[in-house]
């Protein structure tokens, strides 16, 4: 429902959209869209969760819409209904989705043409993990230090996902998917489809200066993303 989305301002031009989201209908995953304002005055998002009204003025408010990006093959939910909204917006997301999504006129795909720049490369970084099974992009605001991830990285439970909702947003299956368990080092490998680009892609985004992550799942971590990173990786940064 479109009145438990919460809409926070994390650093100034950085916003996010957080809601409850359950895989099956049942088990509670939250969801996640993140926008950033660019230098240039436009907006670059990062589609994970519905367009309601609010989230529409909030996100006109900050500016031109110019990018969405679909940031794996799996979060395909929303994006139909940004494109629609926003018809001149340039959409970028991964391989799969050329064939996936044909409703979506694709301005690029990462694993698609390497070397293809849309840009905010000077805002944004981004490490395409072709090893990962759900084909996951990493994306870097350089200004604000902010990891900004998909499936990569889970910090379940989500309370401020489910913090309007009258839902809970704990369960024993989702319990262990955190970067600070131990089972969460098993889970990245039973979803690793290439261990040796996973390791070359999980190294390039450890490289990186971040200090906050924002998960599509989970909480936002604050002030120790990069050690949550190398914790959760920890196996494939060997």
């Amino acid at each position: 429902m479109s009145d438990e989305i919460v809409i926070r301002e994390v650093v100034p031009g950085l916003t996010i959209f957080s809601k409850p989201f359950a895989r099956l209908g049942i088990v509670p995953f939250g969801g996640r869209t993140t926008a950033i304002k660019l230098n240039s005055g436009e907006v670059w998002v990062f589609v994970s969760t519905p367009l309601s009204d609010d989230t529409k003025s909030t996100l006109d408010s900050m500016g031109i819409v110019k990018y969405l990006v679909t940031p794996d093959a799996l979060h395909t939910l929303y994006i139909s209904e940004y494109h629609k909204a926003y018809p001149n917006a340039k959409c970028i997301g991964v391989e799969p989705l050329i064939h996936k999504k044909k409703d979506i006129n694709w301005a690029g795909a990462y694993g698609f043409a390497e070397g293809t720049t849309y840009g905010y490369e000077d805002e944004l970084r981004a490490c395409y993990f072709s090893g990962f099974q759900n084909k996951d992009v990493a994306f870097l605001h350089i200004p604000s230090k902010t990891l900004i991830v998909a499936d990569l990285l889970f910090n379940l439970p989500g309370k401020e996902q489910y913090s309007k909702s009258k839902q809970s947003g704990h369960s024993i299956f989702t319990s262990g998917l955190n970067p600070y368990s131990g089972f969460y080092k098993r889970f990245l490998n039973s979803v690793t489809s290439d261990k040796a680009a996973m390791g070359r892609d999980a190294k390039t985004v450890a490289s990186w200066d971040f200090e906050r992550i924002i998960p599509c799942h989970g909480d936002v971590i604050e002030g120790k993303g990069k050690e949550a990173w190398t914790r959760a990786y920890a196996n494939l940064l060997k």
